[in-house]
């Protein structure tokens, strides 16, 4: 992975670069952003960058230093992540040891912590000491969705690194390059964040599977309940499929999105541009502000679901809700 591999974050990937070009770089950094944003891929570049045999301002991947950070095993390359619910202090001072030590090669060491949100007291406040006083040269990437949860003096002595999230547009063109199918694309993009997780969700077979039924459920449920019902019954709830009550309701979601978008002449903006003949005929068959109560009922559902109310209790009284209405 190089920094031109990375999808977006132009801004961050901006700072990063500077900062190898003009040999500053800064012994604590705060990549802060939400999920999806590629910020561990980033770090792992720029941490490529850091120890890289032949580039002073991105990774080559074919020097030995790139493959063993890519393979993860580094000697001078040390990630963290939570153990349970935290990171713990014992783990800092673990750490701390192994700074103690020297290092194999350029003379520093890197740390890369992920949701470093998730320190207790104890942890953060033994960071911020090893912070002031590294052992060794070290640099330190801190991963967080919420930079500002970290502690202010934290914040204060990194320097922060933005990350926004995708445009799906990005990652829509992305996917196709590819060769994922577009349909499947075109959804994912719109239900997960970031590059991996969309290409991940189009990879799994019951994806195209789950999309084939909301689109049969889609054309039944405002006017044929019984059968929008059976089908939910032997398609979904007596499958495999039963499990992602979720995505299929955010995938009604965008269904119910799409018809808005004909009243408003937003054929650009369409997730199931292969059913626009469909989405012609029903677009009109509920007001505006009836397809907005729709998409409001796909979302109250979905929290149902999360609250654990039974899925398949949840999704019968959501389409129980979709009958007639305008």
């Amino acid at each position: 992975m190089a920094f031109a591999q990375i999808v977006g974050q132009e801004r961050a990937k901006t700072i990063l670069q500077n900062g190898l070009r003009a040999d500053k770089v800064s012994h604590a950094y705060l990549f802060s952003g939400p999920k999806g944003t590629e910020r561990l891929k980033t770090a792992l570049t720029f941490t490529k960058a850091l120890f890289c045999l032949n580039m002073k301002d991105d990774a080559c991947n074919e020097c030995l230093e790139c493959r063993k950070i890519e393979h993860r095993n580094h000697p001078d390359v040390h990630l963290i992540q939570p153990e349970g619910q935290s990171i713990k202090i014992e783990q800092i001072r673990d750490l701390q040891k192994e700074f103690s030590y020297r290092t194999h090669g350029t003379g520093r060491k890197v740390y890369i912590m992920e949701q470093a949100h998730k320190m207790t007291v104890q942890a953060s406040n033994s960071l911020l000491k090893f912070l002031e006083e590294p052992t060794s040269p070290a640099v330190a990437i801190l991963i967080t969705e919420n930079g500002q949860a970290m502690l202010p003096t934290i914040q204060s002595r990194s320097q922060w690194v933005p990350f926004t999230p995708q445009h799906p547009f990005l990652i829509y063109e992305k996917l196709v390059e590819e060769g994922i199918s577009p349909i499947l694309a075109l959804a994912a993009v719109q239900i997960v964040n970031g590059l991996d997780a969309s290409r991940e969700l189009c990879q799994q077979n019951w994806f195209a599977e789950l999309r084939n039924v909301m689109l049969q459920l889609g054309k039944e449920c405002g006017t044929r309940l019984s059968s929008a019902l059976l089908i939910a019954q032997h398609k979904v709830f007596k499958t495999d499929l039963a499990e992602h009550v979720d995505i299929l309701l955010r995938l009604f979601h965008l269904w119910f999105r799409d018809m808005l978008n004909y009243q408003l002449n937003r054929q650009d903006s369409f997730v199931f541009k292969d059913q626009i003949e469909t989405i012609s005929k029903m677009a009109w068959t509920k007001s505006a502000d009836g397809w907005i109560r729709c998409m409001q009922a796909a979302t109250e559902a979905q929290k149902r679901v999360r609250a654990n109310v039974s899925p398949q209790l949840a999704f019968e009284q959501f389409l129980v809700g979709m009958q007639g209405g305008t």
